[in-house]
This record gives structure tokens, C-alpha cells and sequence, in this order.
């Protein structure tokens, strides 16, 4: 039996992690409890950890690098910090410059006030991305080191359980 699989120009990302996740799937006998969505997403800054649950249930941890400068909270921007607080996933880039990325609602109302405050740009465009696609650096300074201007940074293998484990529109809940 052969399997015949269209490459669709516009997305042939999507493809190829959708097979990858099916010969895996099939391969290590991974049953439907093992792949379970998550609805939430906790990242603990401090750790360099990134959780997924659902419910209570914890579904997967996940080594992460974050922004050059990552203690404290984003407050505007180029300032290469992760910003702090609950977010929402909104919105899935097969095209990044990274492997996968998936929006994070960064800034959010809160954001927007302090650094209107100070009379700073808030910056945006945070999200949880693989590596750059076009690495500049080997893989272990990318594994090893904050790199970000300040995204949350995971392998590609990490990348693609988060994205195929999420959706949008669910909580990210960044703490220190």
C-alpha cells in the first residue's frame, strides 16, 4: 500500500507535520490520552520551562530560552525582555523566520498603559517559536543560551508537540 500525500504551495509545512505526526503516532503506538489538547499554557520564566495542561492535568514540559534580557517584565520596545502576565495564543505563522510560531497577545491593555505612561512604544510581535530558520549560530548556542528579543524559544522537535497540542485563543500565563 503506498500513501500519496499533495504538497499544497501554499502550506507545505502543514503537510509535513501532519505526516511526521502520523508516521510517529503510528510508529511509537501513541494512543489518544498521550496527544491530548492542551487549554492552557504556563511558562515559568525563572525555570526556563514551558507547561501544557489541560485542566489540572499536566501534558508536557518543555525546556525554553527566552528574550536576551529576560528578567522583569517587558516594558517596551527593544528592550529583549519576556513579558509577565496572561496572554492569549492568537494566531499560527507557518511563513516566520523561525520554525513555527505562534502569536502571543503581547501587549495587552495593562502593557499598553505603562508604557504609555512613560511615553514608550509597547512593542509586540511576542511569540513561541523553534529555532531561526536561517541560523546564524550552532544548534547548542540556540539549546544553551537567551537568545530572543523576547519570544519564547523552543527546539523544533518542542515546537511542533506545542503546535500540534494547542490552538488559539487559549491562556498563556507568563510568571517570573
Amino acid at each position: 500500500m503506498s500513501i500519496r500525500i499533495a504538497l499544497w504551495p501554499a502550506k507545505p509545512l502543514w503537510a509535513l507535520v501532519a505526516l511526521v505526526s502520523c508516521m510517529t503516532a503510528g510508529a511509537a503506538g501513541v494512543s489518544a490520552e498521550e496527544i491530548a489538547a492542551a487549554d492552557r499554557v504556563v511558562v515559568h520564566k525563572a525555570e526556563h520551562k514551558l507547561y501544557l495542561y489541560s485542566g489540572e492535568r499536566l501534558l508536557g514540559e518543555y525546556k525554553v530560552q527566552l528574550g536576551l534580557s529576560p528578567s522583569g517584565q517587558k516594558e517596551r520596545e527593544h528592550d529583549f525582555r519576556t513579558p509577565e502576565g496572561r496572554y492569549y495564543l492568537t494566531r499560527r505563522n507557518v511563513r516566520s523566520d523561525y520554525f513555527l510560531a505562534i502569536l502571543v497577545s503581547y501587549p495587552n491593555k495593562e502593557d499598553e498603559l505603562r508604557a504609555r505612561k512613560m511615553r514608550w512604544a509597547p512593542g509586540g510581535s511576542i511569540m513561541i517559536h523553534g529555532f531561526p530558520n536561517v541560523p546564524k549560530h550552532p544548534a547548542s548556542y540556540y539549546e544553551s543560551n537567551d537568545w530572543t528579543d523576547g519570544c519564547i524559544a523552543l527546539s523544533n522537535s518542542d515546537m511542533v508537540e506545542v503546535w500540534m497540542r494547542t490552538q488559539d485563543n487559549i491562556p498563556i500565563d507568563i510568571y517570573p
